[in-house]
């Protein structure tokens, strides 16, 4: 098992470039199985993800040819299996795309119960909701999701509640649904938008991707296309955090700083100094930091994707927190590791309330999930002394090259390989 060693207290200073969003690489490599053609996708993150995402396209019987570390071409236009029912499957959540995206292809679809992150209930009910409403006869049985029909139909779908996931898989399907789908209450997150943008370039017709109402008109085929996925939303949030825990001055490139305004609000009213440019954000944290109070919330709102990374960011300014979580029942499973390194937080609920304190100290701590593990790598660069982080397979999830991005920025932190 590999670990992290992070000697902390090291300023933070030089630009970072930011790579391709997971969340958005996740939905758009399924997607790419709907095509006819092939389609090369451009700007992927080089993360063990998309690699198990890539596996399970080829087990289907699919062809992923990786032309550069972030550039790969699907094929799968002489057809695929429309089981996907092994392990890797099971590896992440963001597999239940293979759903969507199967049935609207074959109609017929079956697919493993997807694992991932464990930070709460995480039902795919409103998924299957979707399923049934646009026809499909859906069965779960012994871990496994079985959906099917004769022929999709359009419909008008109403989301329950906002959800990312299943609002793009409910637009998966209605793709190739014959007839109108809306869906309302829909997810505006950016992953949402450009999961639309890639599936209209291979001749979809979706419009209103970015509302809270999506709407369908469903096509025969889809052709393959060339696409660049976007820049990872909470990958910069994550290296913006990093500078003002560490009073650092660091440039953070390839980014949409639109897409960051949530985050951005957040760190100017704790007193750091904000440059934005065209497609970067200049994060200098030279003065006292002040606590403030935070609630996630859907996009355009605070993402709970950046609630553990904030979380160790307020542990040491000035001050009270308050962080209230909205998304996730049971997203502070890493306050105890937090706590570990000195941070004081009380948890009631979804509420979290936290006593600033000077400086954190090392210690040995596990990642407990991907975005608890960058709050772990955050506090460890505040911390007097070394800090050993474990469970580094859920960091490699979502960042790439993370250590290797932190040490040009001046971190003094190693990946090793734990013998014991």
């Amino acid at each position: 098992m590999e670990k992290l060693l992070v000697k902390g207290r090291k300023r933070l200073v030089g630009e970072v470039m930011i790579s391709g969003a997971k969340n958005a690489a996740v939905a758009v490599l399924p997607a790419a199985i709907m095509a006819g053609g092939k389609s090369v996708l451009e700007n992927l993150p080089n993360i063990e993800d998309v690699s198990c995402i890539c596996n399970t396209i080829e087990k289907l019987g699919g062809k992923c040819i990786h032309k550069d570390k972030h550039t790969i071409e699907i094929d799968c236009s002489g057809g695929i299996d429309y089981c996907a029912t092994f392990e890797e499957v099971q590896r992440i959540r963001a597999s239940y795309y293979f759903l969507g995206a199967l049935l609207a292809r074959y109609k017929k679809a079956e697919v493993a119960m997807p694992g991932g992150c464990n930070f709460g209930k995480r039902p795919i009910d409103l998924h299957l909701k979707g399923f049934r409403a646009l026809g499909a006869t859906v069965e779960e049985e012994c871990g496994f999701v079985r959906a099917y029909a004769d022929k999709l139909v359009g419909a008008p779908i109403y989301m329950d509640q906002v959800s990312v996931g299943a609002t793009i898989n409910i637009m998966l399907a209605a793709t190739m649904a014959e007839g109108v789908t809306t869906i309302e209450n829909a997810a505006k997150e950016p992953h949402v938008v450009d999961t639309a943008n890639y599936l209209n370039m291979m001749g979809a017709n979706i419009k209103g991707a970015g509302t809270d109402v999506i709407r369908i008109i469903g096509v025969e085929k889809l052709n393959g296309a060339q696409y660049a996925i976007i820049p990872d939303q909470i990958e910069a949030g994550t290296y913006m955090i990093a500078a003002a825990i560490t009073g650092g001055d660091v440039l953070v490139k390839n980014i949409i700083p639109k897409h960051m305004d949530s985050l951005t609000a957040k760190l100017v009213e704790m007193n750091v100094k904000m440059e934005e440019g065209d497609d970067s954000i200049r994060v200098m944290a030279n003065k006292p930091l002040r606590g403030v109070n935070v609630k996630t919330m859907s996009y355009p709102g605070f993402p709970t994707d950046l609630q553990p990374q904030m979380a160790a960011l307020l542990s040491i300014c000035n001050g009270t927190s308050v962080i209230t979580e909205n998304v996730w029942e049971n997203r502070y499973q890493y306050i105890e590791e937090l706590c570990k390194l000195g941070a004081k937080v009380d948890i009631n609920g979804r509420i979290a309330t936290i006593e600033g304190i000077p400086h954190y100290q090392g210690a040995k701590v596990e990642a407990t999930d991907l975005r608890a593990g960058a709050a772990m790598i955050l506090a460890a660069l505040a911390a007097e002394g070394t800090t050993q982080i474990d469970g580094v397979r859920y960091i490699d999830r979502g960042y790439e090259d993370v250590e290797m991005k932190l040490s040009a920025l001046g971190a003094d932190i190693q990946r090793v390989l734990d013998k014991g």
